[in-house]
């Protein structure tokens, strides 16, 4: 008969340390199919064990498949292949490689922020606010596909005092990350549009757009952004573009171009632009660039920003405010969601929001910020003189640098890797995949701790000089 010790149970349950070795011995071929197992009863004396042991093991393997019951006959083992036999079709040979695991002591690539920089005690004390005084319901209720009220009325608030822009609460829709809300953004304006963006531009958005099935379309950029003339060519419904801080070129579109792409959208009615607002809140030189969502009339402009460059990449809560026509679509194709965001947290950031915290941190961001890339440009230039030209420093947490050199792109990649630096360039982000050698390296400066900038220089000069 089987026997099992339980000497050595710990403080698992009696039963279920029983079910796991019963369970195990069908799937290692101890216990053949079919076989009878001891009835509970015979079981349960010569186990030692109450019959409820037995009878709750067997019940559970029965529940799973492991063992099935014969009326007046008993339990049986069901037919499992032996796992020896089975190991080799659940080998992890299909699995893709792994990402670069490389140590970079500074990452140009990665969006991050440095963990010192976040108000851990301050979002903390919020949190705990409105943990405490909050109406407990509003806390705990199933949040409205939009978002709940007091967050939408906050960035609201917000976007008239810092981005000028006047727009109701209710056009405004909450959601984790802006990759989800572009996945709404199709099942909102369906997958039988053809949808532009920019090129080079953000290569996973060209990825998700390509997941949701839908005929894509890259158009090439000019000095000024993305090309009307192209953009009108290639047939497309919507058309995705970051004009105040272009990624990864750093351009900003000028009025003029503005008005043009507006004026493209407005000639047929399924047509609509996404204004993607990409680090508008760090123009580190004048006032922030006005939006496109300012200045539509003819209501074609969904405009879309997310907290998670002005808290941290983790911090996954974005927006996007909705043309009147499409608020009433989005509540009768995609009410039935719930919010992805929770709503500790939408409570949390809307207190942090009307309470003058977020435009406090902002402005020691920015300032922050702003002293680092002054300081990278200054090493940078001073070191490396005519062998380097910085462009596009005026806004957003990146800027490029154009490099005098014969390398390829590739080649100078893999040379300040091997010095412990990320980079990259501008040659990758075309969405057909490499494109010659641009020699033009986008640094991401946002995570890159201010200590770290002398030994930066120094992996530059010994790469370059």
């Amino acid at each position: 008969m089987l026997t099992y010790s339980f000497e050595n149970i710990g403080h698992e349950p009696m039963y279920e340390y029983m079910y796991r070795h019963i369970r195990q011995d069908i799937l290692e071929g101890r216990i053949k199919a079919d076989e009878k197992l001891p009835s509970k009863r015979s079981f349960a004396r010569h186990l030692g064990v109450s019959l409820i042991v037995v009878e709750s093991a067997y019940a559970q393997l029965k529940a799973e498949g492991y063992l099935y019951s014969v009326p007046r006959s008993g339990y049986f083992a069901s037919s499992f292949e032996p796992v020896s036999q089975r190991v080799p079709s659940l080998l992890l040979s299909g699995l893709p490689e792994k990402p670069d695991e490389t140590s970079y002591f500074a990452d140009f690539v990665t969006s991050a922020v440095e963990p010192e920089l976040f108000p851990y005690a301050l979002w903390t004390r919020v949190m705990r606010n409105v943990i405490a005084t909050e109406n407990e319901k509003k806390l705990l209720v199933e949040s409205p596909a939009a978002g709940v009220s007091k967050l939408r009325v906050a960035i609201s608030e917000h976007l008239r005092d810092f981005r000028g822009i006047t727009v109701d609460p209710e056009r405004i829709i909450v959601g984790a990350g802006t990759q989800f809300l572009y996945n709404l953004l199709v099942q909102l304006l369906g997958r039988d549009r053809i949808y532009a963006i920019e090129d080079p531009g953000y290569l996973r958005l060209g990825r998700i757009y390509e997941m949701n099935d839908v005929t894509l379309r890259p158009i090439t950029l000019d000095e000024n952004g993305i090309g009307i003339k192209a953009l009108t060519d290639s047939e497309a419904h919507v058309v995705h573009v970051m004009p105040s801080h272009q990624f990864p070129t750093g351009i900003v579109m000028p009025i003029t171009r503005r008005y043009e792409l507006l004026e493209w959208a407005s000639q047929q009615s399924d047509r609509y632009i996404i204004e993607d607002d990409h680090d508008c809140e760090f123009r580190l030189i004048g006032k922030p660039i006005p939006t496109l969502q300012s200045v539509d009339t003819s209501e074609r402009v969904i405009y879309i920003n997310t907290f998670s460059r002005s808290l941290a990449p983790t911090f996954r809560i974005s927006y996007m405010i909705l043309p009147s026509p499409l608020v009433q679509r989005f509540q009768q194709k995609l009410g039935f969601y719930s919010c992805s965001v929770s709503n500790f947290e939408q409570f949390t950031l809307a207190r942090f929001i009307q309470d003058g915290y977020f435009e406090r941190h902002i402005n020691r961001m920015r300032s922050h910020y702003r002293f680092k890339r002054d300081l990278l440009i200054r090493e940078l230039t001073t070191t490396l003189g005519s062998c380097v030209k910085v462009q596009r420093k005026e806004s957003g947490l990146h800027f490029l640098l154009h490099v005098d050199t014969e390398m390829s792109d590739e080649y100078l990649v893999s040379q300040m890797k091997e010095q412990g630096v990320r980079i990259s360039c501008i040659s990758e982000y075309f969405h057909d995949g490499a494109r010659g050698n641009s020699h033009t390296i986008i640094l991401n400066y946002s995570g890159v701790a201010l200590e770290a900038i002398p030994a930066v220089i120094s992996a530059f000069a010994e790469a370059l000089l």
